[in-house]
């Protein structure tokens, strides 16, 4: 029997005559971590949809437990025991935590109805396997994100998932969540489960994963294991150039002040914020999950509008009410949440624009 569980030999993949993934190989074995590393465009989430069986490779092979599999499709995928868990949270809001666990796959009595009792009693046992505490019959929309991630993984074991894909799962949640959720992801380990793990969060990795494969523009770079690398060899690994080469400072001279705001405030989110952003700087608005940033942001845009304090734009006060404002005084915003406040999906991107 092969040691890997899952392995992929020399994997390409090409969307419009543009290769994306160029023979990448990646190999997973039982009850590992394995984190997958790359900047943005280094065709991870490529690899991870062929793996769940959202796309087809163009080249290569999958093997899982050492026999060769093709996944039309991602039921073929799930049915192999493949979960994934998308940084962008796929629950629907509206159905209770036991509902989504069990969406689409509900227990039917003999009458083809939905068996509510084995559900909710299926999905309390699921729950209490993993030892996370939950209201069965709390709606989705209601939970907090670390709780809705905690969903999204029974819902990958209802299944009886062998192999657990991660996707930047710690983005949004709070120090205490994260070490929650580590807790969990080591359990899962020492039962057996293989775990990919996808992070921008290098400490992240060095805490939970056992091994480590770096993507660099679509090309399979190296796998190490964690202890025998260092921050440094993963950035270098990651860009091809060095830690000091990677953001050089650039010495330039701070223009007048372009946007002052003195001790801003809304009621329940923040209060007493102040600073100046000159022309030509870069200004770092830094602090934990729930200190307040976003908020701030959203209160000089106008969307959630500052209840105390003054902003002042090119030397001028005024007063921010609404997004409308914000722009015709010649501020833009780029939100957290891109697919939530920043996009249409639905409409083409010249529209959007």
């Amino acid at each position: 029997m092969s040691e890997h569980i899952l392995e992929l030999q020399k994997i390409s993949k090409s969307f419009s005559g543009v290769e994306v993934l160029h023979e990448v190989s990646f190999a997973l074995r039982t009850g590992e971590v394995h984190a997958l590393l790359g900047e943005n465009g280094a065709g991870k989430s490529t690899l991870v949809k062929i793996i769940t069986g959202v796309h087809q490779p163009d080249k290569g092979e999958i093997f899982l437990n050492g026999v060769p599999v093709h996944f039309g499709d991602a039921r073929d995928s799930r049915q192999a025991g493949i979960a994934a868990i998308y940084q962008e949270l796929s629950l629907f809001p509206d159905l209770d935590v036991a509902e989504n666990i069990f969406a689409g796959r509900q227990p039917l009595t003999l009458g083809k109805r939905v068996d509510w009792r084995k559900l909710y009693a299926e999905a309390g046992k699921l729950l209490d396997s993993l030892g996370v505490k939950l209201d069965l019959k709390q709606k989705a929309r209601s939970l907090s994100i670390a709780q809705q991630q905690m969903v999204e993984i029974a819902r990958a074991f209802s299944i009886n998932a062998r192999i657990l894909i991660m996707d930047e799962p710690t983005s949004s949640l709070t120090l205490s969540e994260v070490a929650d959720l580590f807790r969990l992801v080591r359990r899962l380990r020492s039962e057996g489960t293989a775990i990919i793990f996808i992070s921008h969060r290098l400490e992240e990795l060095f805490e939970l994963a056992d091994r480590v494969t770096v993507l660099r523009d679509g090309s399979y770079v190296d796998t190490k294991s964690m202890s025998d690398v260092k921050r440094d060899d993963l950035i270098r690994m990651m860009v091809g150039r060095t830690i000091s080469n990677l953001f050089p400072k650039q010495d330039v001279p701070a223009g007048d002040v372009a946007l002052k705001v003195e001790h801003l405030g809304r009621a329940g989110s923040f209060q007493d914020v102040s600073f100046e952003l000159r022309r030509g700087a870069i200004l770092g608005l830094a602090g934990l999950v729930g200190a307040g940033r976003t908020n701030v942001a959203r209160a000089i845009f106008g969307v959630e509008p500052a209840t105390q304090g003054k902003i002042q734009v090119e030397g001028r006060e005024v007063a921010i009410t609404s997004p409308q404002q914000a722009i015709a005084l010649g501020l833009a915003y780029v939100p957290e949440d891109r697919q939530l406040h920043g996009l249409i999906p639905a409409m083409h991107i010249t529209s959007n624009i």
